[in-house]
């Protein structure tokens, strides 16, 4: 029997979550709820759960605060957050996984499979997380990349371009090293297109930053700072030449 806090500020979200939870894992007890950071602290210094259910905007401060006060929490945590496009993209940023309100019963049972094998995440990406929540009109400083194995936090400016290798992208850093991450290019072109990454080809997002020049012969190809050349697809070539004309004016 796995144990529960519900963090939840919404008075009917909170027995929405309770009912579900109670009507559909009866492995999970919960062991208390708290509708506000000062309630969460009362609660959560009598007994640790397992599983953390925790909404980021609450009455008297944020989730932050209350993962803050208590810096060595060993609880599974699942951020509960409202439909709204900047908590996505800071939740993306950060590789930290959320649910959304209106949840489904499958998004749910998704959100409790992964807490029970996830490891916490670390403060660097916590951190991520609340700086891309706290100032969404700001261009992230760094983004946390899911590989095979462990999470690496590379900061945006080191990446000079991304490649498609099937349902998967290798990102390439400014030192040479290589990241192979298990999203597709469509992912991350989507996520970083805001911050002066372009998709210049169906195989290739490229950091503007780092092209030295536009070689218009041999089909077109970006010749890059680092030295390497990058293929432009034909539909490219003109939103390319007009972004680039643009940066350098």
């Amino acid at each position: 029997m796995a144990t529960a806090v519900i963090v939840e500020d919404m008075k009917d979200a909170l027995e929405l979550l309770k009912r579900d939870l109670a009507a559909q894992y009866q492995d999970i007890e919960i062991i208390g709820t708290a509708q506000s950071v000062v309630e969460a602290a009362k609660v959560l210094r009598k007994q640790e759960p397992d599983i953390l259910f925790l909404d980021i905007m609450l009455g008297d401060g944020t989730g932050f605060d209350i993962l803050e006060i208590f810096p060595d929490l060993n609880a599974k945590i699942i951020f509960v957050t409202a439909s709204d496009e900047y908590a996505i993209k800071a939740f993306k940023f950060a590789a930290i996984d959320y649910v959304l309100k209106p949840y489904s019963q499958t998004d749910l049972k998704n959100a409790i499979d992964r807490a029970k094998l996830q490891i916490q995440p670390s403060k660097e990406r916590l951190e991520i997380l609340r700086d891309t929540l706290k100032a969404p009109e700001n261009k992230p400083d760094k983004i946390s990349l899911h590989t095979l194995d462990k999470i690496i936090i590379v900061n945006l400016e080191d990446i000079v371009r991304c490649e498609s290798d099937s349902n998967n992208t290798m990102f390439y850093l400014n030192s040479g090293k290589k990241v192979f991450v298990t999203k597709t290019l469509k992912y991350f072109s989507d996520m970083l297109k805001p911050y002066q990454f372009l998709r210049v080809h169906q195989s290739h997002l490229v950091n503007l930053q780092c092209i030295r020049a536009f070689i218009k012969t041999d089909g077109g190809y970006l010749m890059l700072k680092n030295g390497e050349n990058v293929p432009v697809s034909v539909r490219k070539k003109a939103e390319i030449i007009e972004v680039l004309d643009q940066m350098h004016r």
